[in-house]
């Protein structure tokens, strides 16, 4: 019995691990997205720029109004700042998981990764199998000072 304990705490050490290092994985491809926003944005600058020094034509067919690069430019934006905190909240989320912290973070995480096909939906189906454990969960209680009942 004993054997199978400590066979038990390698194999959750290394899946842990594993984890983490999807998770750093993840972390860092997003942050590579993330600045495919920042390209929007210059475009969008350089767009509001260049036609804000455009004349107005009488035409139907002129330029479009100088907000239209802004728009561009606050989407990217956006977009810039979702995908940089989506990356933060994964290299949080692999330290967490490193230092046997915030189990329900790092499970909340997962599931938000599932919704990334198909990379993030391996990852966080897996993480989620991994964290959902009897065994985890104790060792994540361990660490955090928390007292279980078994």
């Amino acid at each position: 019995m004993p054997e199978e304990v400590n066979r038990e705490a390698v194999v959750d050490d290394e899946h842990l691990k594993l984890v983490s290092l999807g998770f750093m994985i993840s972390a860092a491809f997003a942050a590579f997205f993330a600045l495919f926003g920042l390209l929007y944005v210059g475009i969008g600058i350089a767009l509001s720029i260049g036609l804000s020094h455009v004349p107005e034509s009488s035409g139907a067919n002129g330029p479009p109004p100088a907000f239209v690069g802004w728009l561009f430019a606050g989407i990217g934006l956006v977009f810039f700042l979702f995908a940089g905190g989506m990356a933060f909240l994964r290299f949080w989320a692999a330290r967490c998981v490193k230092h046997r912290r915030s189990r329900t973070f790092c499970m909340v995480i997962a599931g938000i990764s599932c919704l990334e096909f198909p990379y993030g939906t391996a990852i966080g189906v897996l993480s989620l199998i991994v964290l959902g454990r009897e065994s985890v969960t104790k060792l994540f209680a361990t660490h955090s000072g928390q007292v279980t009942n078994s």
